[in-house]
């Protein structure tokens, strides 16, 4: 099923899959409509419970599927509770050694702080699930750490050289992250141990006893992550596919309000929604996917392969329920009509009502359309296509995946997208390429992404220095912290600006919290460090959703360090929150004007790899039409590589989808994101109708029409990754491959009347997809604050679809496909 296994699908039947043109009878004495395409909302399931309870099941699966849509894979989770397990084990640890070693309270206030940061650092760095990579990996734990610690031990007691020398350590720790992933850790902590060196003065014959604290605290999270909280594949495996499902009812729920909306305003909001929500299940999918082959992840004779078909198959359809959902959303509402009728089969879906779903849509497929009013005759196609889809995703629920070919079958395999630490790759691995803005002389722009961070880490760190001591001669370092982790995780200037922001916002917001917090526990040290550890494990749980989250428990954990400390007060943490403000200040102002990496640039790199991505599906179809192997065309593999290039696209778009950035549209911007998705769609809908299509032996006239049509769409796509986003009018190039593409889809309409066969379902998706590509190709100019000039683009103005297209036409249905 497209979830793993049916125990993720209690209340499933366990029929056969469904055909979407041949739906398998009711069961006996199943419930009926009063007539066809009335709303089932009415009808009872099958194994229907007492109001009360069905209402707290109901209420105990939104709650669950909450919890796993939020968080695929619970990587959060686990990165939440192994930090926190961590630095509390971590303290209890250097606490006792300290005590033990007879140390003084100066010395075991610095084993403890130190310990702790190798917890936090290393409960993150060790999420992988290879033990041996692991230990590989907290191996040089200590080594990364005297890389700063013995360096600012020397430069000790001259400020000039410890600044100098902390300009330094920040360009190195910001460049070594070009080795790899951990180098990114090992970096952070040869900058933290130079920052405990210069600022908490320990001695060199205190360094035996550092580097036991240091070894404990290693020992510690390395036996932590490896044996309990181990990020074991097939637990994460299990989890994700939990969280496919979780989105894809989701996105059932939200198809299901906007078949039941009656404002516009609140039917456009709840398309954005839709659209977000459709992105969110195909990241799962694709975490899914780069999940599915590591060692130990997939089940006995399970088929990483044939997961992947499952999936798509799975995805398919509940896009499909979504694209009928909008189709009819802008239909009248009638209360016996079939778009009532659509939104009782997407709640069931959504409320995880499966076997009600399966029942209530075999039951408007079989009704006819000669016994529909009227009235809501022409929105009976779109309901039985979303009555469809939903029988079809309803079969795939009530069976185990078929393990397909055995393992042996998965040694080409490859994923198309590569895990890092268990978690889908960020924004820098879209921008590496990607030249900084300047100049043609700076021999810096054309400099990996990484070195130029390194040299705009150390420039903002020199800066905050000077600007954080006119502040403060004691406390500048939280000036260059805040100048220093604006330039981590992040790729583009926007990115930048952005986490500058939501640090100065978590501050103050935490400042507000810490300081009531601190008068509640002052007097209690163990209530203020049982506050530190849950405040540093919820940071950690919400850091992904916002930045401003991780900072604002960050500041309540600094407040109960100060409050341990016996240094606490109200104008300790202002003056936290003006450093702060002025570093992050430093940090924008450095990413704006030195070596800076366009959004904008980034955004069209990321455009061209999605449309290269496309042509490579394109043409991998067209060649499945032409009757070649799965080996020399592989649809599958390539329908998720334009998931992986749109999900990069809409990564680091995000920013410029915010009224934050100057001379930016974000509504324009979110519309071509969403013709972008669309465009996406339709080319995956292809994949299965490709495969249906070689089902015969001998290509027929019409099969090589539908691939000559397909190899005219992939040229035009070819033309397009080149093709910046804000001209006018299209190249000639692409107008010619659209043209062909329409013309060889009109012969393969005569071909198939000439033939007695009915037209082949891959004409409409190709029909979409060339008008989404022709509205791609041609496009208002951008000028400050939004499109410019309103050029026409067959059938819409300016991205407002034209009201009086007939229904059910080409056009209408490349609109609809277009907004949603």
């Amino acid at each position: 099923m497209a979830e793993g296994i049916r125990s993720e699908a209690p209340h499933a039947a366990p029929a056969a899959p469904h055909s979407t043109t041949s739906p398998a009878a009711p069961p006996p004495g199943a419930p009926r409509p009063s007539a066809p395409g009335a709303p089932a909302g009415r009808a009872r399931a099958p194994h229907a419970c007492a109001p009360r309870t069905s209402a707290l099941r109901t209420a105990a699966h939104g709650i669950r599927d909450f919890h796993l849509g939020s968080d695929p894979g619970l990587g959060r989770l686990r990165s939440a509770l192994a930090a926190g397990l961590a630095m509390a084990g971590a303290l209890g640890i250097e606490y006792l050694y300290a005590r033990l070693a007879g140390a003084a309270p100066q010395d075991m206030i610095v084993h403890m702080i130190i310990g702790t940061v190798i917890a936090m650092l290393g409960s993150n760095a060790l999420a992988g699930p290879s033990v041996v990579a692991n230990l590989r990996i907290a191996v040089f734990f200590p080594v990364a750490l005297f890389a700063g610690l013995l360096p600012g031990i020397a430069v000790a007691g001259h400020e000039v050289a410890m600044l100098a020398g902390f300009v330094v350590v920040m360009f190195a720790a910001v460049y070594v992250r070009r080795f790899g992933l951990a180098y990114f850790f090992y970096g952070f902590m040869g900058w933290m141990g130079y920052f405990f060196a210069a600022f908490l003065h320990p001695q060199v014959s205190q360094l035996p006893g550092l580097l036991v604290a240091i070894l404990l605290a290693t020992v510690w999270v390395t036996g932590l992550c490896l044996a309990l909280l181990r990020n074991r594949a097939g637990n994460a495996l299990r989890h994700a596919r939990a969280a496919f499902g979780a989105r894809a009812r989701a996105v059932s729920r939200t198809a299901a309000a906007l078949l039941a909306a009656e404002s516009p305003r609140r039917r456009e909001r709840l398309r954005r929604e839709l659209h977000a929500r459709q992105l969110g299940l195909a990241e799962t999918a694709l975490l899914i996917e780069g999940w599915s082959t590591e060692p130990g992840a997939l089940p006995e004779d399970w088929s990483a392969r044939a997961l992947r078909r499952r999936l798509l198959e799975a995805q398919l359809a509940v896009e499909a329920v979504a694209h009928a959902a909008d189709t009819l959303a802008r239909q009248p509402y009638e209360p016996e009509g079939p778009r009532a009728a659509a939104h009782a089969i997407a709640q069931a879906l959504g409320r995880h009502r499966y076997a009600q779903a399966g029942q209530l849509a075999r039951t408007l497929l079989e009704s006819r359309r000669s016994d529909a009013p009227d009235s809501v005759r022409g929105a009976l196609p779109a309901a039985r296509q979303l009555a469809a889809a939903a029988a079809t995703y309803t079969g795939l629920v009530g069976r185990v995946p078929a393990p397909g070919a055995a393992a042996s079958a998965d040694t080409d395999f490859e994923p198309a997208v590569a895990l890092s630490l268990g978690n889908l790759p960020g924004s820098p691995s879209v921008a590496k390429d990607v030249h900084a803005r300047g100049r043609g002389w700076n021999p810096l722009r054309r400099v990996p992404l990484s070195t130029r961070q390194a040299f705009q880490a150390a420039f903002a760190g020199g800066l905050a220095i000077v600007v954080g001591k006119a502040i403060s001669e004691q406390r500048y370092y939280w000036a260059v912290i805040a100048a220093f982790v604006a330039f981590t995780g992040t790729a583009t200037r926007s990115e930048t600006v952005i986490k500058a922001g939501h640090r100065v916002l978590g501050t103050l917001l935490g400042i507000i919290a810490g300081i009531g917090l601190a008068h509640l526990t002052t007097g209690h040290s163990l209530l203020a460090l049982t506050l530190i550890v849950v405040s540093m494990s919820t940071g950690f749980y919400l850091v992904k959703v916002s930045y401003a989250y991780m900072i604002f428990f960050v500041t309540i954990m600094v407040a109960q360090m100060y409050t341990l400390l016996h240094e606490f007060s109200a104008e300790l943490l202002l003056l936290r929150l003006e450093e702060t403000a002025a570093g992050a200040l430093v940090g924008i102002l450095v990413s704006l004007l030195f070596l800076p990496t366009s959004t904008r640039d980034t955004v069209n790199s990321a455009r061209a790899e999605l449309f290269g991505a496309l042509t490579e599906l394109l043409e991998g179809v067209a060649l499945r039409f032409e009757g070649a192997a799965v080996e020399d065309a592989d649809p599958d593999a390539l329908a998720r590589e334009v998931d992986h290039r749109l999900r990069a696209l809409a990564l680091v778009a995000r920013p410029l989808t915010r009224p934050l950035v100057w001379r930016n549209s974000p509504s324009y911007l979110r519309e071509r994101l969403r013709v972008y998705a669309a465009a996406a769609r339709r080319a995956r809908v292809l994949v299965p109708l490709a495969s249906a299509a070689t089902r015969t032996q001998t290509p027929t006239p019409l099969r090589a029409h539908l691939a000559t049509a397909t190899r005219a769409l992939a040229a035009a796509t070819r033309d397009l990754t080149s093709h910046p986003d804000r001209a006018v009018v299209a190249t000639d190039e692409v107008r010619t491959s659209l043209a062909a593409a329409r013309a060889s889809l009109t012969a393969a309409r005569e071909a198939a009347r000439t033939e007695g066969a009915r037209a082949p379902r891959a004409l409409l998706p190709l029909h979409h997809l060339c008008d989404l590509l022709d509205d791609l190709a041609t496009a208002p100019v951008l000028h400050r604050g939004g499109p410019g000039v309103v050029t026409t683009v067959r059938g819409t103005v300016c991205g407002t679809p034209v009201t009086d297209a007939p229904v059910g036409s080409v056009e209408a249905a490349g609109l609809t496909e277009r907004q949603g």
